[in-house]
């Protein structure tokens, strides 16, 4: 498949014990694909896939593909082990998922050379198309310009999920010269975005967009137009400022929560945002136009 546009990263509505609200996932993928987005990034870290097994990602999964009417599906199956790895893509192709999302994971510190292993491996035996998941923040797993080339390079990588950067243009003219032009370039870091965009990000993997997609399809469709894509990041400046604060993780959960997507909360030992921080989401989600 061939990334381009929004890749909305939903939540995976859950309890703090890891059970997942099957009919809130089904409806809020639905959303999604109702709305126009390109793709669907289920079990990244907003959807919680380093807490779950591998029977409740293969579940949600499986919901997901169903819900999604069409839109593809990119499962997230990052794991500290290469047979794990291997057994979530196997579930993934067989609920008919579109493409995967590697994120290296790992309890030991993981060298180059062995990153790239991971994904020559999977890349050859998984059967679906990868994608490149480079999170450094939470894998601590730093990728050279030189690794996200080589990787790029293998064959059945499709896409490199890039991380939010204070240069974009320098950035991504030197991943672009780098990377085979069959490789989509992309970048999250939500609060980030507009800056990638004007430098030519041809994908935007979104914690926002997997609850809010019309303000982020919309920042797409302005990509020409400097003034009005730096006006409508500007209204999402409090939303973003409590990414920064509270984490986009803990945010986007209360949010869902406060859109009607049953009760979520992060699995424990993380907790939901309540009292005072709970009234700020609401208060910027209002203040954005977001929530009415």
């Amino acid at each position: 498949m061939k990334f381009q546009g929004l890749s909305a990263f939903p939540i995976t509505p859950m309890d703090g014990r890891g059970h997942v609200d099957a009919p809130a996932l089904s409806r809020l993928v639905g959303d999604l694909a109702a709305a126009g987005v390109q793709s669907i990034g289920l079990l990244g870290s907003t959807g919680s896939y380093a807490y779950l097994p591998r029977g409740a990602r293969a579940e949600v999964t499986a919901l997901a593909v169903g819900a999604a009417g069409g839109v593809p599906v990119v499962v997230g199956i990052g794991a500290p082990g290469l047979g794990m790895v291997l057994d979530h893509a196997r579930d993934a192709a067989e609920a008919g998922a579109a493409a995967l999302l590697l994120a290296p994971v790992s309890y030991q510190p993981l060298r180059e050379e062995e990153v790239f292993t991971l994904y020559r491996i999977v890349a050859a035996e998984a059967g679906l198309p990868v994608v490149l998941y480079n999170n450094p923040g939470t894998t601590g797993v730093h990728f050279s310009p030189a690794l996200i080339a080589r990787i790029g390079a293998l064959p059945g990588v499709v896409a490199v999920k890039m991380p939010p950067s204070e240069a974009p243009a320098a950035e991504i003219a030197a991943l672009r010269a780098a990377l085979p032009s069959a490789v989509t370039l992309g970048y999250s870091g939500d609060a980030k975005f507009a800056g990638a965009l004007a430098a030519g990000a041809e994908a935007w993997f979104s914690v926002l967009g997997g609850l809010f997609p019309g303000p982020c399809l919309a920042m797409l469709a302005a990509a020409g137009d400097a003034e009005r894509l730096a006006a409508l990041d500007a209204r999402l400046a409090p939303v973003w400022e409590l990414f920064a604060r509270l984490t986009s993780y803990r945010v986007i959960h209360a949010a869902a929560g406060l859109m009607g997507y049953g009760t979520p909360v992060p699995p424990l030992p993380v907790l939901p945002l309540q009292g005072e921080e709970l009234a700020a989401v609401e208060a910027a989600l209002t203040q954005a136009g977001l929530l009415e």
